[in-house]
């Protein structure tokens, strides 16, 4: 077997993406040993706002830090990560509190179905997806004949953009959540039980949509690096995005089911890219008192 390094100031030209690789690896097997031991399957959860700046610094460190662009996707990479794991572990998520959308396909599966579907889209696909996300970095260390340009501060700008935008739909959210707990404790009618104000006027899922286009963002690092505007590292911002639309979809089930009103506002907004209201909602009495 060749040698792995893994200090990241002195990868070889080969060693960084198997560092990745032997990464994502261990993720998998401890995400999967331990969602078996505790019956608990949001470990790739817990994972996932950590691993892909890890990925992105290790590319970075087998380039040695002499690439400008690599190392702002880095940067920009761990303030992803610090924003996301930030609001994760607020919602309790290291705490031991399991995605509600698991427990809704376990009791809809028999016990081996959903063991395999926790091996095989939980644990495998989603780690790999956390990888390939990340491969455009990869491919920036690998074409320095195209510096540093004003291309390149526009689109870290559009990225900090971005990342705002998925910080105030997040602390709307959350915000909003904390006063409905607050008005239920009192036992004051809430109507409706899902946030339709701020962003969420515009999309009813604003932090899905500033999620996703941050990776198209950091595919595009890649276009600046290569002049290529497809390659194949195209794959993880594509897969991302199929993956929030599946979860979409399944996640407004479950809100339809549980909200009838919620239909007139699959009606008048726009699912994932922000957008003018159809027509104008009630005002959530929660956001406006709040």
């Amino acid at each position: 077997m060749g040698r792995i390094v893994v200090t990241l100031g002195n990868l070889s030209d080969v060693s960084g993406l198997a560092v990745v690789l032997w990464v994502a690896g261990a993720a998998c097997a401890v995400a999967w040993v331990a969602s078996l031991v505790s019956g608990d399957t949001s470990w790739v959860d817990r994972m996932w706002s950590l691993l892909p700046e890890v990925y992105v610094t290790i590319f970075a460190g087998e380039d040695h830090w002499r690439d400008t662009r690599l190392d702002v996707m880095a940067v920009l990479t761990i303030l992803w990560g610090a924003r996301l794991t930030f609001n994760f572990a607020r919602k309790g998520g290291y705490r031991g509190v399991e995605d509600y959308r698991w427990g809704v396909l376990r009791a809809s599966m028999s016990r081996l179905r959903f063991q395999l579907f926790n091996l095989f889209f939980i644990v495998l696909y989603q780690n790999a997806l956390l990888v390939l996300i990340t491969l455009p970095a990869w491919s920036v260390a690998r074409h320095h004949d195209r510096g540093w340009g004003p291309a390149d501060v526009a689109t870290t700008l559009v990225f900090v953009v971005l990342l705002g935008g998925e910080t105030v739909a997040d602390q709307q959210q959350w915000d909003f959540h904390r006063d409905k707990a607050r008005r239920l404790v009192r036992g004051e009618e809430v109507s409706p039980g899902f946030l339709r104000e701020g962003l969420f006027r515009y999309s009813r899922h604003p932090n899905y949509f500033f999620e996703i286009a941050q990776w198209w963002v950091i595919y595009v690092f890649a276009v600046l690096a290569s002049g290529a505007l497809l390659a194949w590292t195209i794959a993880g911002p594509v897969l991302l995005t199929l993956l929030f639309v599946g979860s979409t979809r399944f996640t407004e089930r479950i809100s339809s089911s549980k909200y009838p009103e919620y239909v007139d506002y699959q009606r008048e907004v726009s699912a994932v890219v922000p957008w003018r209201p159809r027509v104008e909602g009630a005002a959530s009495p929660i956001t406006e008192n709040g």
